[in-house]
């Protein structure tokens, strides 16, 4: 046996001797919700508690979901939105960047309207609003995308060409229009401001032309993906189930962050317009995920619908690899924050200064695995205890069918250190999927690589990939498009075809 050592020490000294602390998760009963009113998650770490979501004691009902491509976000938010319907029947709005969520949509039962691939939305339909106010708005988005704002008279040139058009298409600028008239389009802006030109009368023609010319590029042929007649319903875009705006058919950021906007103001006004009901749970949820320019900017109806959303039964998802490209009035106010696995420190510092967690929950998001999440939940009352803790795993509907790509025997061990790089690459495999029929790769094909990564209990290093496309007779170039796609870095690829044939 040990002795007993006595020792004499002071009170001031014993007082900064911690004996007990309060262990990092809230409660159970912050935790263990209604059921049949909350969303299961996952089981938190540290006590195993079953975490059922529900926004009735938090501040709003957004949340932000930040990590790594294949840390597990699209497969928290694909669980979270199957389960908001089944448990309140919400609609989902996803404003899809990169078609990542199409073929899940697509087997869910959900609507696909694909932007630049045959579907196309008029920029001036009223959804039920009064012209003036869509003006107002086609201009934000314009002053946002373009550098519009700083010319003043091509503003107002621009501006005072979209209402004549309503004019001319026979709405009164400041009534409720009548749903039964077709709107006009950007095509007939775009048509008064160049016969304003030709008349040759104007002031300052310089300053015309170059109004013609933004508007142009929204309206020419083969880009008038905006300047057409709606291919969907916009009036009823909240209240159809599972939607995905897919934007990756769209040429640039320019056009599919146009679209976003319009989509995100459409949403609000009919948020608006709607109001209150009595109903449990969330009426509508907006997707935003990798949308970097729509969430990034402060005059972006995505701050309106944060600062709104909860009265009117909206929430918003914003998932992200960089917490650093989401505004910080959206990123401050959501009321729920999903950390799951994070790859740069700057983003860590980011993230723990501004949700003040510990250091013992930073050293555990940085051994997270696939689909491992810390947790902050921004309560509407002050707590006495941790609001960031751990869930083992997020429990989805299905289970989460991982596949690894690792860039060993790639690079040296010392190039790991390159901040720019990562060791491994994780898939879902109905992501990997998709990345396979977006680079035209069918099913047969598709299966076959999935077998060789199966072989090898699906982990495969990205130059074994590479020789077994090659093998399967797959062109290096639609290789090299695949390997682009999967967000290899250009120095890998590079290196990888410079030592294969």
């Amino acid at each position: 046996m040990g002795l007993v050592h006595v020792q004499n020490v002071m009170s001031n000294e014993l007082a900064k001797r911690v004996f007990f602390t309060r262990p990092p998760e809230p409660p159970h009963e912050f935790l263990l919700n209604d059921p049949t009113n909350s969303i299961f998650i996952g089981i938190t770490k540290r006590f195993s508690v079953p975490f059922t979501w529900t926004f009735a004691n938090l501040t709003n009902p957004h949340l932000a979901v930040v990590g790594i491509t294949g840390s597990g976000k699209s497969f928290f938010v694909k669980t979270f939105l199957l389960r908001a319907n089944y448990i309140w029947g919400t609609n989902a709005i996803i404003v899809d960047w990169a078609g990542e969520y199409k073929s899940w949509v697509k087997q869910s039962g959900g609507t696909i309207v694909s932007l630049g691939k045959g579907d196309y939305i008029n920029l001036m339909d009223l959804s039920g609003m009064k012209p003036l106010d869509r003006s107002k708005q086609i201009m934000n988005s314009l002053d946002i995308l373009t550098d519009l704002q700083g010319f003043p008279e091509q503003r107002r040139l621009t501006a005072e060409a979209i209402e004549q058009s309503y004019v001319n298409a026979g709405f009164a600028l400041a009534a409720v229009p009548d749903p039964n008239k077709d709107a006009p389009t950007l095509k007939d802006v775009s048509r008064l401001l160049e016969e304003k030109l030709q008349e040759g009368t104007y002031e300052y023609p310089a300053e015309l032309e170059n109004a013609v010319y933004r508007l142009r590029q929204f309206s020419r042929e083969g880009q008038d993906y905006f300047a057409r007649k709606s291919t969907i319903d916009l009036a009823k875009l909240s209240s159809s189930g599972l939607v995905d705006i897919d934007l990756s058919g769209l040429p640039d950021e320019k056009f599919r962050a146009l679209a976003a906007f319009f989509i995100l103001q459409t949403l609000k006004e009919k948020m608006r317009a709607e109001g209150w009901s009595s109903a449990k749970g969330l009426k509508a949820i907006i997707v935003l995920d990798e949308a970097w320019k729509v969430a990034s900017d402060d005059r972006s109806d995505a701050i309106t619908i944060i600062r709104e959303g909860r009265k009117y039964q909206f929430g918003l998802i914003v998932a992200s690899q960089n917490p650093t490209d989401v505004n910080e009035a959206i990123f401050s106010n959501v009321g729920t924050t999903v950390m799951l696995r994070i790859r740069f420190e700057k983003f860590m510092d980011y993230l723990q200064g501004s949700l003040n967690f510990s250091n013992f929950i930073r050293g555990e998001i940085g051994k997270f695995g696939v689909g491992q999440a810390a947790v902050d939940l921004s309560f509407q009352t002050s707590i006495q205890f941790p609001s960031v803790f751990v869930i083992d795993r997020v429990v989805g509907e299905v289970p989460l069918d991982v596949y690894t790509i690792t860039l060993i025997n790639v690079l040296n061990e010392d190039e790991f250190g390159d901040k720019e790089l990562q060791k491994e690459y994780y898939f879902e495999k109905i992501s990997l999927s998709s990345k396979f029929a977006e680079n035209n790769l069918d099913v047969e094909v598709a299966d076959r690589i999935f077998k060789a990564m199966e072989e090898k209990n699906r982990s495969i290093d990205i130059r074994s990939l590479a020789e077994t496309m090659r093998a399967l007779n797959i062109s290096k170039d639609i290789v090299i498009k695949f390997f682009r796609s999967l967000g290899i870095p250009e120095k890998i690829i590079s290196r990888i075809f410079a030592s294969i044939s």
